[in-house]
């Protein structure tokens, strides 16, 4: 009979081994880089073995990543309604990135000048520089800064570009903090290689933790633009930042699941 395991699903071998080492040696547990094939049936959730074909008991879920046809599957999770860290049903809410940011933006007290919209196929003419968002990847993807006529393709959130420097709050628990971020070109809400931590900005602090209370999040990344006359304008929410970029993060990452596997899953192994 198979005996239910923890799931890890988005870590590669690396990172796997990592979170595992902080756990008890004898809990069983399996792992999948890509969104795993699973099974769900009078509430037993089941998970596809990568070593044979067949699909095999899941007993609790740590989820981390961004997939392109993960929407459907963080349904599953929320179904499911079994122990899942980050709780399924604030993933599911947050996935969509334009339904995300308005979310955040009715809540943020930097939500800054009001933000348009446009249909495929419908076209702007703008008057200041803008910014062009669609679709629901985020590190700067799907992105186009317009400063003459300009026609959208896909349903499109359109902003006032805003000047000066890009800050991410990341949030873990009631863990934070701020980092630069440094993209190259005019897309400076990007974690490339210079990012560095930075003092925490209080106000971005209490927006941020007004934010998660909000959405229900048990960790996020919220990308705020500060221009040169010190204003602060929300330009995104990430439902499922980064952690490994900075090693303090990382392992206050593995902590924070390692201690909630200890407290909700691992008693019930013994």
């Amino acid at each position: 009979m198979d005996v239910p395991r923890l799931a890890f699903i988005g870590f590669d071998a690396s990172e796997l081994a990592f979170l595992r080492e902080s756990l008890p040696a004898d809990v069983p547990v399996m792992a999948s880089e890509m969104l795993p094939r699973i099974r769900l049936m009078d509430g037993r959730l089941e998970m596809e073995s990568p070593l044979r074909d067949r699909l095999v008991p899941i007993s609790a879920v740590v989820f981390h990543g961004i997939f392109e046809h993960d929407l459907d599957f963080l349904a599953a999770l929320v179904l499911w309604g079994g122990p899942c860290f980050p709780a399924p049903q604030a993933m599911l809410d947050c996935r969509l990135r334009l339904p995300g940011l308005v979310r955040a933006l009715a809540i943020s007290r930097f939500a800054g000048p009001p933000r348009g919209f446009l249909s495929p196929g419908v076209s702007v003419a703008p008057t200041t520089p803008q910014v062009a968002k669609w679709g629901n990847w985020h590190c700067g993807e799907n992105k186009e800064r317009i400063d003459s006529p300009w026609t959208a393709h896909e349903p499109t959130l359109v902003e006032p570009f805003f000047a000066g420097d890009a800050v991410r709050v990341l949030m873990l628990g009631e863990q934070m903090w701020q980092i630069r971020l440094t993209g190259t070109d005019w897309r400076k809400s990007v974690h490339g290689p210079g990012a560095a931590m930075m003092p925490m900005d209080a106000e971005l602090a209490d927006d941020t933790r007004t934010i998660r209370d909000a959405l229900g999040l048990s960790i996020l990344a919220n990308d705020y633009m500060v221009t040169p006359t010190g204003e602060r304008r929300l330009l995104e929410v990430n439902h499922i930042p980064s952690v490994t970029c900075f090693p303090e993060v990382w392992r206050a990452y593995r902590d924070v699941v390692r201690d909630w596997l200890m407290r909700m899953v691992i008693p019930t192994f013994r």
